[in-house]
């Protein structure tokens, strides 16, 4: 409680609150504060009236709001009753969440936050009223404002807000912490990581987790602190370490993670030895080879000096392999390797590996083996790099082609007699090519290639390949043909033959002729999305022809023609009373189709001195539903000299579309019609 005294503004203290862990310690304020309080001070007015109007009468800080002033004034200058005090302050509540905001006196009291009323008590009573609510608050920056009037006897209020921390009722997480720094000291290895404080009023404390890099953070934290500091010793390892830090609230839930802030500790100590650590000659000298240490940066190769036992600095190099040119002595070499860090700290010596110099390692084998059967040989390629492919065939070095029957590389596999060639493509690989001339017909092999360096040392089979060669055995016929006559040719279907090597087939029309012979004239469309059917496109004017279907396997064998199916038919008789292709000058029509669906233009041609009076031209197209022509439009001349054309957008899809033309004298007078067609296949 925090009663008025009669005391003279020169003398007036305020009491302010300091947060220090989410708790509210109260401390006393300078006078001169007494109209500026610092929050989460509340500024205190007092009211000459119970409509807080006008200007107050005192204005103070108040730390909290706990009032019992009897039956007299609050303060000087005051009625001892029909007064009002108001109380308002703006705090930052961090990540906001669940409160409970109480309130209690004699007589009226009213709460606000935001401006939005949440607690009314508002009459004049001889007892004591009390209300509490619960309210979530957003996060940030809000303003609780409580009103207090007392009419007549007694004058008394209470009100606090807290937050409400049951891990049932709040899950709102604490906001991530700002203000974060990081800061070490190479002398002592210390690091000392500190951030700005939470808002948030049930903060319980935080949590620091620390990572070394390319690791992640554990679920258990390094340390919780209810300070905004904390001072940790990492290994010093010259490796970085990333800290954050994340703040938890009494109801257990934890905000986000800052972001990382690394430290790079002091290094004295040199990597660990390598290991792995291996020596053979070669055609250029000693290959020499080890695992990479993880925190090296570079390493350092010795040799030993046989007479003194001694060992040599041979080469400081950052890969793990070297090649040590020493000929072919074929000789006794002994080396180690260490490796350095980045600081130039050197570990402990590899254990010592010596070589007698001979050649036995086999070679890495070929890559990129492909093998292609045709109608009458088999390809095989693969892939080496230039180096040291190269240089090892220059000196003895061969490829060896393998062979199985079967679908695996035995190894009973026979090594081919292949006369390769070699191209060089813009990778520095060698692209070798071979024919396998020595195989059997329909047969299925597995292929695969070895290296072989200058020294006999063979290399591991590539990849395998494996393949079916060709046969010389023709499809078998197809069988269920049908012919179906449409308005845009003869449709063909069929089923297809067992074989399982079919590449394609073909579609033929043809005449019968007098000795019984057929005189083979057309070739159908395939189907674009149904390989087992053809369009045989044409003007359906009543002819019978017929049809034929085989088949053409991967090798190029085709079924014979006497094993043709066939089939007759007739054609659908749709033509107009006015016959095409019987046109006279001067206007004559063509006709034709083409693969797209999309519609294609009517042409005619007119030839002599009459043309040059037409003044247009009268497009019509046959109605078979009633047997004329309709009139579709009319076009200028366009070009005396050679084909007109007309646009026809409406011309239907799989049919064909007989037009007349006429072209338009000065006089009004016509021409002869020409009688251009265009078939719009509707192809399967």
């Amino acid at each position: 409680m925090n009663p008025v005294r009669r005391t003279t503004a020169a003398t007036a203290t305020a009491v302010v609150l300091a947060t220090a862990g989410g708790l509210l310690t109260a401390v006393a304020a300078p006078a001169s504060a007494a109209t500026t309080c610092t929050s989460p001070v509340f500024k205190r007015q007092f009211f000459a009236n119970t409509t807080f109007s006008g200007t107050p009468k005192k204005t103070d800080c108040d730390s909290v709001i706990d009032q019992n002033w009897g039956t007299g004034a609050p303060a000087t200058g005051l009625p001892k009753n029909y007064f009002g005090v108001r109380w308002s302050v703006t705090r930052d509540f961090g990540s906001g969440g669940p409160f409970s905001l109480a309130a209690s006196g004699l007589d009226g009291i009213r709460v606000y936050l935001d401006g939005v009323r949440k607690i009314s008590l508002w009459k004049n009573t001889a007892t004591t009223v009390s209300k509490t609510v619960n309210v979530t608050i957003p996060s940030g920056k809000h303003t609780l404002r409580v009103d207090y009037v007392n009419w007549t006897g007694s004058a008394r209020v209470k009100f606090r807000y807290t937050p409400r921390t049951s891990a049932t009722v709040d899950k709102v997480k604490p906001l991530t912490p700002t203000g974060v720094s990081l800061s070490y000291d190479a002398a002592t290895g210390k690091a000392r990581f500190s951030w700005a404080r939470n808002k948030e009023m049930d903060l319980a404390g935080y949590k620091v987790y620390r990572r070394l890099k390319g690791t992640s953070y554990g679920s258990t934290p390094l340390a919780r602190t209810t300070s905004t500091s904390y001072t940790d010793t990492p290994p010093a390892t010259g490796e970085i370490y990333y800290y954050e830090v994340r703040a938890y609230d009494k109801a257990g839930n934890t905000s986000s993670g800052t972001a990382d802030k690394g430290v790079t500790t002091v290094d004295r100590t040199g990597p660990a030895a390598p290991t792995g650590l291996t020596a053979h000659g070669d055609l250029y000298g000693m290959v020499l080879g080890w695992d990479a240490v993880s925190d090296a940066v570079g390493y350092e190769l010795y040799e030993k000096d046989p007479a003194t036992g001694s060992y040599t600095l041979v080469k400081a190099l950052t890969g793990t392999s070297y090649l040590h040119d020493v000929g072919h002595n074929e000789t006794q070499h002994t080396y180690v390797v260490r490796a350095l860090d980045a600081l130039g700290n050197a570990g402990p010596y590899s254990a010592p590996v010596s070589s007698d110099g001979i050649d036995r390692a086999a070679p890495a084998p070929p890559h990129g083996l492909e093998v292609i059967t045709h109608h009458g040989d088999v390809l095989v390629t693969w892939n080496a790099p230039w180096h040291p492919t190269r240089d090892e065939l220059d000196n003895g070095g061969s490829f060896t082609v393998l062979r199985s029957a079967g679908s695996t590389l035995g190894a009973d596999a026979v090594r081919l007699e292949c006369d390769y060639t070699t191209t060089l493509d813009t990778s520095d690989t060698y692209v070798f090519t071979c024919y396998d001339s020595d195989w059997a017909l329909d047969t299925t092999y597995t292929y695969g290639v070895t290296f072989t360096d200058w020294q006999g040392n063979e290399s591991a089979p590539s990849d395998t390949v494996t393949v079916t060669t060709a046969d010389r055995v023709a499809p078998l016929p197809v069988t269920g043909l049908t012919a179906t006559p449409r308005a845009d040719g003869m449709l063909l279907r069929w089923n297809a033959p067992a074989d399982d090597d079919i590449d394609f087939y073909r579609a033929v029309q043809g005449v019968r002729q007098a000795d019984g012979s057929v005189r083979w004239t057309n070739t159908c469309v395939i189907g674009k999305d149904d390989p087992l059917a053809a369009l045989c496109i044409g003007i359906p004017n009543g002819e019978t022809a017929v049809y034929a279907v085989y088949a053409v396997d991967e090798w190029g064998n085709a079924t014979a023609q006497a094993d043709w199916s066939t089939v007759t038919a007739t054609e659908l008789d749709i033509t107009p009373g006015e016959p095409i292709g019987a046109d006279s000058a001067p206007l004559t029509g063509g006709g034709g189709w083409t693969v797209s669906e999309a519609a294609g233009p009517v042409q005619w041609h007119c030839e002599g001195d009459i043309c040059a009076d037409v003044t247009e031209y009268r497009v019509s197209r046959w109605n078979p539903e009633t047997g004329t022509y309709d009139l579709l439009g009319t076009v200028p001349p366009q070009n005396v000299d050679y084909h007109h054309s007309y646009a026809d957008a409406t011309q239907p899809l799989g049919s064909i579309s007989y037009y007349r033309v006429v072209g338009v004298l000065a006089d009004g007078t016509e021409t002869a019609a020409a009688h251009p067609w265009r078939i719009r296949p509707d192809l399967v």
